[in-house]
């Protein structure tokens, strides 16, 4: 697996998937990049370029732990496009990778030529999502044999009394089937100290951030899940509406990972969208 050097030092680990025009992705969590896979086929149509973020997969542990944070983790972004030799990026995050991916897109707009953000976390652009709205979403499965009980702990969590996060997990798949039982179970994030630092004071300046995606020109995708109660469709086209003229997809029957919900149709979105305006050097 291949390895970069973060401006601090940290040496930093990525995987490469697939031929064609290259796009790097960042994962959520923050957890091992391994949860992305190849994103149900992406990579037929893409080089994916896929970060393991610090601590992370096979990154390597920083030394000071304040770099967790996301506002430092634009830097390690950018250390991997330099090492690439790529003059421009695709760009796509993921949950929390969308944090990052904004993040980076407001610092440096001129090195991404596309960026695609997936059931995106919404912390950096300062949008808050309502247990109402949570809620709301999660009604749409009423009718799932599982149903009454992660319903109930998510209105526990939703009202601020903690919860049993395990019992909600079924809210973040189309379908909570054995791959997606596997897939939650492998995907959990195993950093509790990058996990925690993660969002810590300071992480995000949600203002700025706005003003600069407000400006933001290049070609801009967010895909929302039908059935997200992490990233709901509402929240998505409030964070699309930040941008000039962003294109909003919500994949229907999808949860939190659509690549596994419906991969064909995750693909032929993603794919078509990121298929122009990558470049490399």
């Amino acid at each position: 697996m291949p390895t970069f050097s973060a401006p601090d030092g940290t040496r930093l680990a990525y995987r490469v998937t697939g031929n064609g025009t290259p796009v790097v992705c960042v994962p959520g969590g923050p957890a091992d990049s391994a949860y992305l896979g190849d994103l149900g086929g992406l990579s037929a149509h893409h080089r994916l370029i896929v970060l393991d973020l610090r601590g992370t997969g096979r990154s390597a542990v920083p030394e000071d732990a304040s770099t967790y944070r996301c506002d430092h983790l634009v830097d390690d972004v950018e250390a991997l496009r330099v090492h690439l030799g790529l003059s421009r990026i695709g760009l796509l995050g993921h949950s929390a990778g969308a944090n990052l991916a904004a993040q980076y897109t407001a610092r440096y707009p001129g090195n991404v030529g596309r960026l695609a953000l997936i059931t995106p976390g919404s912390r950096a652009v300062g949008i808050a999502i309502t247990g109402e709205v949570r809620r709301g979403v999660a009604r749409l499965r009423r009718d799932e044999p599982w149903f009454p009980a992660a319903y109930a702990a998510l209105e526990a969590i939703t009202r601020g009394e903690g919860g049993a996060w395990e019992a909600v997990a079924p809210f973040f798949y189309g379908r909570w089937d054995a791959a997606a039982r596997r897939h939650h179970a492998a995907g959990r994030p195993e950093n509790e100290e990058a996990v925690a630092r993660f969002a810590a004071e300071g992480a995000f300046a949600p203002a700025a951030t706005r003003a600069a995606l407000a400006s933001f020109e290049a070609p801009v995708l967010l895909l929302a899940g039908e059935f997200d109660v992490n990233s709901p469709p509402l929240s998505v086209a409030e964070f699309a509406a930040l941008f000039p003229g962003a294109e909003l997809r919500v994949q229907p029957g999808a949860g939190h990972y659509p690549w596994l919900d419906d991969a064909g149709r995750f693909v032929a979105t993603t794919a078509a969208f990121l298929s122009a305006g990558t470049e490399g050097a």
